[in-house]
C-alpha cells in the first residue's frame, strides 16, 4: 500500500508517532472493524476509526434514527430522523474520510447471522444497549475466535473491557448470564449522560486501533470503569473464570443462541 501525498498529509499525525509510523497506518488501512450498534457507543466509534483510516468499517444496526438519540448519537443529526442508523452513520464517515469502505449492515444481529457477520473482520465493537446482544456478541466471538471490545454506559458510569483469544478472561467469564428482569435500570428508566457515550466509545476505537496495530498495552484481564460525577477512572482486574460456558477448557455453548432483549441495560456492576 502506498499512500499519496493527500493522505501522507491526512494522516501525518499518526505517521509520525514512533508506535505507529508508516508501517503502522498501513495496517489500520488493511483493517477490517465492524461495530454492532450504531448508537452513543457506536457513534463516537465509527466517528474516530474512519478519521484513523481503517480500510474496512461495518455498522450492524437494525433501527432508524430517533429524535431522542441525538442527545448522544453524534453521529446522527437532526435531518436524519426516520433514516436508518446505518445509512446515516454510513454518510458521515465517508464524509470524513472517502478512502474508507463502508459496509451497512441494516440487519437485528441474532444468533442466525451473527457468525457469518463478524466472519469478514478482524475486530468487533460491542456497541449494543442490551444484555441479550452482548452476550450473543461474546459468544460469537469466543466460538470463532475474533477479538472484541465490550462497552456499557448508563447516568455518569461507563465500564470496558477488551477480548482476545488466549489471553484473559470474556465477557461471560465476568457475568456469566444476564441478570434478573428488572435487576438494572433500563437507560430510559435511569438515564445517560450524553458525552458518556463519546468517553467509552472513543476508548473503544482506540483499543481496535491499538489491536490492529500492536500499539501499547489492551485491556485484557482488566475491567476500566470511568465514574463522571467523581472524574475517576479504575482498572478492576479480571480473572479467567475456569468453568467459563464459552472460553473455558471444556465449553457447554459451542453456538451462539438468543436470549429476550431488554433495551439499554448498559452495566450490571
Amino acid at each position: 500500500m502506498a499512500f499519496s501525498d493527500d493522505q501522507l498529509e491526512r494522516y501525518s499525525r499518526h505517521i509520525i508517532l514512533k508506535e505507529i509510523g508508516v508501517r503502522g497506518q498501513k495496517r489500520i488501512g488493511e483493517g477490517r472493524v465492524l461495530i454492532v450498534g450504531a448508537g452513543g457507543l457506536g457513534a463516537p466509534a465509527a466517528l474516530y476509526l474512519a478519521a484513523a483510516g481503517v480500510g474496512v468499517i461495518g455498522v450492524a444496526d437494525a433501527d432508524a434514527v430517533e429524535l431522542s438519540n441525538l442527545q448522544r448519537q453524534i453521529i446522527h443529526s437532526t435531518p436524519d430522523v426516520g433514516k436508518p442508523k446505518v445509512q446515516s452513520a454510513g454518510e458521515k464517515m465517508k464524509a470524513i474520510n472517502p478512502d474508507v469502505a463502508v459496509n451497512e449492515h441494516h440487519v437485528f444481529v441474532n444468533a442466525g447471522n451473527v457468525m457469518e457477520l463478524i466472519s469478514g473482520y478482524d475486530f468487533v465493537i460491542d456497541g449494543t444497549d442490551n444484555f441479550s446482544a452482548k452476550f450473543l456478541i461474546t459468544d460469537a466471538c469466543v466460538i470463532a475466535g475474533k477479538p472484541f471490545s465490550y462497552a456499557g454506559i448508563i447516568r455518569f458510569q461507563g465500564q470496558l473491557m477488551t477480548y482476545v483469544p488466549g489471553e484473559g478472561p470474556c465477557y461471560r467469564c465476568v457475568f456469566v448470564d444476564p441478570p434478573p428482569p428488572d435487576a438494572v435500570p433500563t437507560c430510559s428508566q435511569a438515564g445517560v449522560i450524553g458525552a458518556m457515550g463519546g468517553v467509552i466509545g472513543s476508548l473503544q476505537a482506540m483499543e481496535a486501533v491499538k489491536f490492529i496495530t500492536g500499539a501499547g498495552k489492551l485491556l485484557t484481564g482488566t475491567m476500566l470503569t470511568y465514574d463522571a460525577l467523581a472524574m475517576k477512572f479504575q482498572s478492576v482486574p479480571l480473572p479467567k473464570r475456569p468453568d467459563c460456558a464459552v472460553c473455558g477448557p471444556s465449553p457447554s455453548i459451542l453456538h451462539p443462541f438468543d436470549y429476550a432483549a431488554r433495551v439499554c441495560e448498559g452495566i450490571a456492576l
